[in-house]
């Protein structure tokens, strides 16, 4: 199987978002307790599944758009790249920086997020383009 340049890039992505959810999940286990708050810890993990889980997830999609190229199936690979820096990065933001500055950039990354999920729903319900 041969990747386009576009699934060869998402992969580099994922790559990046998963090592870093990793890191960022292990930071908040063994060293936010050191400064950060309950809730703090509690923020930093969701942030950390849901970067992990997505990324997993831009891995998968990249590789079906190899197989299926559709532009949905593009579009939802920005979606959810989008979605999971908008989501999990304001986060990261709020605890790490104490800034609500992009405390509506949270809500925005879900609805990257859901808009990616029915993106790719929909690329599979029509012929390839």
């Amino acid at each position: 199987m041969s990747l386009s340049n576009q699934s060869r890039y998402f992969i580099v992505v994922a790559a990046f978002l998963g090592a870093t959810a990793v890191m960022l999940g292990a930071y908040a286990s063994h060293g936010l307790s050191t400064w950060a708050t309950p809730a703090q810890i509690t923020q930093v993990q969701t942030a950390s599944q849901y970067q992990l889980f997505h990324a997993i997830t831009v891995l998968i999609v990249a590789l079906i758009s190899s197989l299926f190229p559709h532009r949905l199936i593009s579009l939802s690979l920005w979606f959810f790249t989008l979605g999971t820096f908008c989501f999990s990065g304001s986060l990261y933001y709020l605890v790490f920086l104490g800034s609500k500055l992009l405390v509506l950039i949270t809500p925005l990354g879900g609805l990257l997020l859901i808009c990616a999920w029915l993106c790719l729903g929909i690329s599979m319900l029509f012929k390839q383009k």
